[in-house]
């Protein structure tokens, strides 16, 4: 008999001129970009680690750590790709993925069909199974004056007995 796991996973970059900005594998354009030892995509570094989470392994930091030459700069797409691949290994099976982005801008509304088609091949879910909405902190905080972008994620996964 199979049980089910839920991880949550959270992350927050700083906006910055010279990066692109990359959210769920998609380039968009805006005059900043997230900084980062990778391309800082938070949307998928919040679902890594809820994944991650589901699975009781360490957080991203410690499975692709900053100190390691070989992530300078890697899509994150990448490293979603190596989890993937471990939960698959073990057995596990993701029942599906709820995410929210909050930047205030741009609005990410009009790209999110575009992301879903990135993650949902690398993930192995439906379209339907995957999750993601965009909220602003109404002027609040970092993430509300414009200097960063967040991302939470909850992961529900199957798990082998």
């Amino acid at each position: 008999m199979k049980k089910v796991r839920t991880g949550i996973g959270y992350d927050i970059h700083r906006l910055d001129e010279g990066r692109r900005l990359i959210l769920g594998g998609v380039e968009i354009p805006h005059p900043k970009g997230l900084m980062g030892h990778s391309d800082g995509d938070v949307l998928i570094h919040a679902v890594i680690d809820a994944l991650l989470g589901a699975m009781g392994d360490k957080d991203i930091g410690q499975c692709f750590p900053d100190t390691n030459p070989a992530y300078k700069n890697i899509q994150s797409t990448e490293l979603l790709v190596s989890v993937a691949i471990q939960l698959k290994q073990r057995d596990y099976e993701i029942l599906n993925i709820d995410s929210i982005v909050i930047a205030e801008e741009p609005k990410l509304g009009p790209h999110i069909p575009a992301m879903k088609d990135i993650l949902c091949p690398i993930l192995g879910l439906q379209i339907k199974d995957l999750g993601i909405k965009a909220k602003t902190r109404e002027g609040l905080g970092d993430v509300g004056e414009g200097r960063a972008i967040a991302a939470w994620a909850v992961a529900t996964i199957e798990a082998p007995a």
